[in-house]
């Protein structure tokens, strides 16, 4: 019998024990997934080719995705 108790007083620890890293793991995990930045897309003005607007170069009549399109499409 009290072979039995401890076995039932372990079982019980093991799963709040686990249940507990479960929780943890899942609140660190939606922690991470808000923290995203959004940036503003923007689109080619000779392509059509969406792309981030940190990374497009800017001319006189818009945004491009590369110099070479910019060459092309402005004087």
């Amino acid at each position: 019998m009290r072979f039995l108790l401890v076995f039932l007083v372990v079982l019980v620890i093991a799963w709040r024990w686990r249940a507990w890293r479960e929780a943890a793991q899942l609140e660190k995990k939606n922690s991470n997934t808000g923290s995203t930045v959004s940036t503003e897309m923007v689109q080619c003005r000779q392509c059509g080719l969406h792309l981030p607007a940190n990374e497009a170069v800017t001319g006189k009549l818009g945004r491009y995705c590369s110099h070479a399109h910019r060459l092309t499409m402005e004087p």
